[in-house]
Formats: structure tokens, C-alpha cells, sequence
């Protein structure tokens, strides 16, 4: 059997690709180093490391699609993320497949207004510029007629568990303990939802008019942190949290001596003021429309209890 959708990477995002294939009838095949995934009739999950490039290349043979949903720990972006990056594109050029990555808002830096896909790309870090350089690669290919290649971007994931600035404080919403945001509790700030990042990421695969250009995911209006924590306490039946600031001097100290906290320190900006995504085009485009945000909340919520059984009733 030809699988021809390869879906590398088990996170929210790459679980949400693979199960909306699935779900759709098509064979997928997930990649991952520890060999994990959904369980599906129709997913077979194979363990390889994506760096490896001849061993990516046997892995994803005869795929029509590679969707790169990868994400190497925060702390190790600049060493993880290029051999990956030219793994993937690399394979995708051998089996003449689409290559369909999943972004962040890192490759535009600091900005005064609403991003586009027309925003100019002036990373703030290191972690920015690895991410522009990526996609230029991939550009360059794709215009070069190597490979055919297409990026979603999406803003800060409101869904992913631990990976998102709203979820991590869920528990603490729950347990009608204090909620920490850094940067600002009041700036007006985007959030997508891990389904509609994987939803666009699969239309814009299979339109080949789509290819060669950034989209940006379609998500609901923008919320402050204070105003998406209340919501989430809201949806969720409690009492709206008090809200503690760390303000990018206190990131920066307590990055001293906790690694995921130092690489945060060069994105503090993103929620120092407003940082709201301009998802117009993808929207005109592909006809797609954000999940609602009480539906996302919903979620969050969920899983929230579900690991906290016993005090989030």
C-alpha cells in the first residue's frame, strides 16, 4: 500500500493533521523519534529521526504530500530545527511531493500594526530568524521548480496543553488559584486553534494554486491574556482569576536559571503590545472560518479536568 500523506511530528498540531486525513479516508503515515501518534484504523505510525535524511527519504517514499509539523524543544530551535528543515526538504524534492510547514509569527518580529503575509520578515531572535530562513529556503526551491511548497503561519496556540500561554494557566483557572502571563495582561493579542491551523494546512496542500506563499490561519478576534483567562473561567463555570504580570526584566531574571524561560525572553515582545494576526486572504481564499471560541475554550477546559480529575469538578 502507497501512503500518500506523511505527517512528521505527534504534537496538537500534527495529531489534528493526521486525524482529519484519516478521518477524510486517506492512509497517513506519522513520523515520529518515539514512534508515537493517534490510533487510527488508517494511521501508521513509524519511529524515525526526521534529521536523518536518508532515512526520512526511505520513510516517506511514495508520499504526495510531506506536512512538516515538527516541534523541536523551545530551547534548542538553532541546532534542532535546520537538519530537519533540509531533511524534509530534501525528501519532498526526491519523491516530488508537496511540502506543506507549519510556522509561527516569529519570522516578523516586532510590529506596529496587524500582521500579513505581506508584513516584512525582521526577526526579533534567533529563534525568528531560523524560522524565516527556513521558509526562504523553501521559497527558493519552489521558485527554482524543485519542489512545490506552501507555509501556514499561525499566532500563539490557545490549545496545545503545556505549548500554550491560555492552556498552562487552565489549571490554576480551575483551581481558583492566581493565573502568570508575561509581557501585558492588557494588549489585545491573537490566538489560533491547533484544528484550524491543520485545517488550512491540508487545503492549502491540495490546492497547487496555493503553493509557493505564506497563509496566515483564520482566528478568532483578538483577546487580551486577562480577557481569555476570564473567559476560560467563564466557559469552564468559575470565578474569573486574579492575573500576575512577569514583565520581560522578570522573564529575563528567572531565565537565568530555567532554559524554556530564557527563550521566552526574546518573544516577550509579542504580548508587550498589540499583536493581532490579519488572516483576511486565507479566509477569501479557502473559505474557512475559525472554530468558535467557545468551542475552543470548551476544550481546553476539558482536557484541563481530565488531567486534574479530582479538583477541577
Amino acid at each position: 500500500m502507497t501512503v500518500r500523506h506523511v505527517v512528521v511530528g505527534a504534537g496538537p498540531v500534527g495529531t489534528a493533521v493526521a486525524l482529519l486525513l484519516a478521518d477524510a479516508g486517506h492512509d497517513v503515515r506519522v513520523v515520529t523519534r518515539s514512534g508515537s501518534g493517534p490510533e487510527h484504523p488508517r494511521v501508521a505510525r513509524v519511529r524515525a529521526d526526521a534529521s536523518d535524511a536518508e532515512r526520512f527519504r526511505e520513510v516517506s517514499a511514495g508520499a504526495a504530500v510531506i506536512y512538516n509539523c515538527v516541534n523541536p524543544p523551545y530551547e534548542r530551535w538553532t541546532t534542532d530545527w535546520p537538519p530537519v528543515a533540509d531533511s524534509l526538504l530534501a525528501a519532498a524534492q526526491a519523491h516530488d511531493a508537496v511540502l506543506a510547514t507549519v510556522s509561527n509569527l516569529y519570522a516578523y518580529g516586532v510590529v506596529d500594526g496587524p500582521i500579513s503575509e505581506d508584513t516584512p520578515e525582521r526577526p526579533h531572535d534567533a529563534k525568528g530568524a531560523v524560522r524565516a530562513r527556513m521558509w526562504a529556503d523553501a521559497l527558493a526551491a519552489h521558485t527554482a521548480g524543485r519542489v512545490r511548497a506552501v507555509e501556514v503561519r499561525a499566532s500563539d496556540f490557545a490549545d496545545a496543553g503545556d505549548q500554550s500561554h491560555l492552556a498552562r494557566n487552565a489549571g490554576a483557572v480551575l483551581a481558583g488559584r492566581r493565573a502568570t502571563v508575561m509581557g501585558s495582561a492588557d494588549q489585545p493579542h491573537t490566538w489560533t486553534s491547533t484544528r484550524d491551523v491543520a485545517r488550512l494546512l491540508v487545503a492549502a496542500a491540495a490546492d497547487p494554486d496555493a503553493h509557493g506563499r505564506v497563509w496566515h490561519v483564520p482566528s478568532n478576534p483578538p483577546r487580551t491574556q486577562r480577557e481569555a483567562l476570564a473567559d476560560l473561567a467563564r466557559v469552564a463555570g468559575v470565578r474569573a482569576p486574579r492575573v500576575s504580570v512577569l514583565g520581560p526584566r522578570a522573564v529575563r531574571t528567572l531565565g537565568v536559571v530555567v532554559p524554556f524561560v530564557r527563550e521566552l525572553a526574546g518573544t516577550v515582545y509579542q504580548f508587550s503590545a498589540p499583536f493581532v494576526l490579519d488572516d483576511s486572504a486565507a479566509r477569501a481564499c479557502f473559505g474557512l472560518e475559525p472554530e468558535p471560541w467557545e468551542d475552543v475554550l470548551a476544550r481546553v477546559v476539558a482536557d484541563a479536568r481530565a488531567q486534574r480529575p479530582g479538583r477541577a469538578a
